[in-house]
């Protein structure tokens, strides 16, 4: 029987390019994103778009209702949608604070929480969460997404406990730095502001940094490929690096001491203090 796949977050970017993967295998695809568009996607019998927006409960049910309806049942979760935020804590407002973590962290609790009576009913269900390689390795500028993004690390592997006995399985992707996916065009309108004067050399010195990054970028095609790994692994594995900066900060998190870490860390991300 053809399995299905319900993936946030698919009008560009990771989520898109995992809808493109899932449906190249054989799968059936409900692609979800909030303003529906036809356009995105070629044709196909195994595809179905949905509105869904992530933080509104009602927006939630009524895609995965239609989803059984299309395809019988839903196999896989993909935890994609998420927002993107460059900032300084300090210079942050509590509204925005709130809105990253309403999509980042409550939108995935609330998709999951939707989903696993149905799982759990079926008796079998994937749920993979996108994080980001920053949970493993926090860098300057990026606190209040990594916050964000953390939250729901420490969220999937307690769920990942909780729902064994029920056959249900929840995993995370760890997405890596990717400059030209959505992070910055979902959040750029958000950043506006966010880096005061008094920041300005010490972010430009950041920026800079990153632009020489000492791992190749994650492409939306590996995010894809880890995407797809982690919702096909009959094993217990919990984590999946995407991308060669991921993997490398995995390894320098787990593999190392803390002093090895942190000055590893201090040497990549972190400029030299001014004055």
């Amino acid at each position: 029987m053809t399995k299905t796949v319900l993936i946030t977050g698919t009008s560009s970017g990771y989520g898109k390019a995992t809808a493109d993967y899932f449906l190249d295998r054989g799968w059936n695809v409900l692609a979800t994103m909030r303003r529906p568009d036809p356009g995105v996607f070629a044709a196909s019998d195994r595809l179905k778009i949905l509105p869904l927006d992530v933080t509104d409960a009602d927006s939630i049910a009524a895609a995965l209702a239609a989803g059984v309806a299309q395809f019988g049942s839903i196999d896989v979760l993909v935890n994609n949608a998420g927002i993107g935020l460059a900032s300084v804590v300090e210079a942050t407002p509590d509204a925005i604070v709130r809105e990253i973590f309403e999509t980042n962290s409550f939108g995935v609790i609330a998709t999951c929480r939707a989903i696993i009576p149905l799982m759990r009913e079926q008796g079998h269900g994937v749920i993979v969460n996108l994080t980001s390689s920053a949970t493993i390795g926090p860098m300057p500028l990026v606190a209040i997404y990594t916050a964000s993004k953390s939250a729901i690390e420490g969220f999937t592997e307690a769920l990942s406990y909780e729902l064994h006995p029920f056959g249900i399985t929840a995993r995370l992707v760890e997405p890596g730095y990717a400059p030209t996916t959505s992070f910055t065009a979902n959040g750029g309108p958000r950043m506006a502001g966010l880096i005061p004067p008094a920041y300005g050399a010490f972010a430009q010195a950041c920026f800079a940094k990153m632009a020489h990054y000492p791992t190749d970028y994650c492409t939306e095609a590996e995010v894809a490929a880890a995407t797809y790994a982690a919702a096909t692994d009959p094993g217990r594995r919990l984590r999946y690096p995407a991308g060669a900066d991921s993997a490398m900060l995995a390894g320098l998190r787990w593999s190392t001491s803390e002093e090895q870490y942190i000055g590893r860390m201090r040497a990549m991300f972190e400029p030299v203090p001014q004055g």
